[in-house]
């Protein structure tokens, strides 16, 4: 009687922030979902048993493993929201919405220290995301979770956000019973239920959108974007138990040099707000790649029994970013937004010239427009499909070597 094959490493997605950035995420996905059933894989189990997302990702992440059952099915499901985006499904793009929360926050910016004493005319951030609840409740069925997870579909699905009232690091997720909770310092994990407001809360970029509250441990805290003060993105999906991981960033780690010269003018409040909002979504999930890889070198040299007394065990990698610069594609999509957010966004710095990159950085994360997501969904796309042999290996897949349609 033939050995049956040894069982598969448990896999898990990582899904980094980005706002607007992460519809790259949805094209690496339908590369991984046309990859898969060339392989012959289409029938086989979900192929991440484990997801993990922040901000943006997050989003991308819970839709995903709403249809952990059929993963082609969620994956097309995601594509066409994001091939049909525009700005008006996540904020309030209309001049009244505009106005009361932009317009209302540039002034009080000029004027902050006489009107301030008016509690009234303090808006809690530049664009008010009210629409974002409404398509979330259609784009992702979390009330499938906990039968997926009794149905073997689908071990965990994690959630991270940053916390205002506390300042602690927080990793919400769905899980079996049998996944322990983990405490690190100055982040932690509470199991619960998935719900849209942990995904608001999750992507609720700095000063952009408004702080969301949620109930953790018996009382109610202000939740932003999980990209905050985020040291080890790849924590999460590795104390969920995941042995190898497809991570999925949104710039920066594969992007091609800046050919420009730097411009000796001083920055826009554009610029510098697209220089922080890079810092909080793009530096650290650079940073923690580096490091695990470091460790799987170091655990190389160790014996085995040595290696089987530590705490530290290794984890496969797989890292798949953007070739290009997304702030590029953006200062070319800039005039694709309404009139009435990229006036806001003139008045902090903001041009429609397409050779102002520096500028669009700021854009890149609003851009939630269909000419811009679908061009990041291609360059997701033609990047996986560079890396086809890699990610073949990754899942242990036998390529048969047919041609991309």
């Amino acid at each position: 009687m033939p050995e049956a094959p040894p069982p598969q490493p448990l896999t898990g997605l990582l899904l980094s922030g980005g706002g607007a950035r992460a519809a790259y995420q949805v094209g690496v996905l339908e590369a991984i979902a046309q990859l898969r059933r060339l392989c012959g894989q289409a029938r086989g189990p979900n192929p991440f048993p484990i997801i993990a997302g922040t901000s943006a990702g997050a989003i991308n992440g819970a839709a995903l493993a709403c249809g952990a059952d059929h993963f082609e099915r969620a994956v097309r499901r995601i594509a066409r929201a994001w091939s049909h985006a525009h700005a008006g499904q996540i904020y309030r793009a209309d001049s009244l919405g505009v106005m009361q929360s932009g317009a209302r926050w540039l002034t009080l910016l000029s004027l902050g220290w006489a009107l301030a004493r008016w509690q009234r005319t303090r808006p809690h951030s530049l664009l008010n995301n009210a629409p974002l609840e409404q398509l979330l409740c259609r784009l992702v069925p979390l009330v499938r979770l906990p039968m997926l997870i009794r149905q073997g579909h689908l071990r965990a699905l994690a959630i991270t956000a940053s916390s205002y009232s506390s300042g602690e690091h927080v990793t919400f997720f769905e899980a079996g019973t049998n996944v322990p909770i983990w405490t690190r310092s100055q982040r932690k994990a509470a199991r619960d239920r998935i719900t849209p407001e942990h995904l608001l809360a999750s992507s609720a970029i700095p000063f952009i959108f408004p702080a969301q509250a949620v109930d953790i441990e018996g009382h109610t805290e202000y939740f932003g974007d999980g990209s905050m003060r985020q040291s080890a993105p790849l924590a999460p999906a590795i104390h969920l138990g995941a042995e190898r991981i497809l991570v999925v960033g949104a710039g920066r780690m594969h992007e091609p040099a800046d050919e420009a010269p730097p411009t000796p003018t001083y920055p826009t409040l554009a610029q510098i707000a697209g220089h922080a909002l890079s810092n909080i979504f793009l530096d650290a999930l650079s940073v923690d790649v580096e490091r695990a890889q470091r460790i799987n070198q170091t655990l190389s040299l160790i014996p085995p029994e040595v290696r089987a007394r530590s705490s530290l065990r290794p984890v496969e990698l797989l890292v798949i970013a953007p070739s290009q610069r997304l702030d590029a594609v953006a200062a070319r999509h800039v005039t694709d937004l309404p009139v009435t957010v990229r006036t806001l966004l003139g008045a902090l710095g903001v041009t429609s010239n397409a050779q102002d990159v520096r500028g669009a950085a700021l854009a890149s994360y609003l851009l939630f427009e269909q000419g811009y997501t679908r061009e990041l969904m291609a360059l997701g796309r033609a990047d996986a499909f560079a890396r086809r042999a890699d990610v073949c290996r990754f899942f242990g897949w036998d390529d048969p070597g047919t041609p991309i349609p």
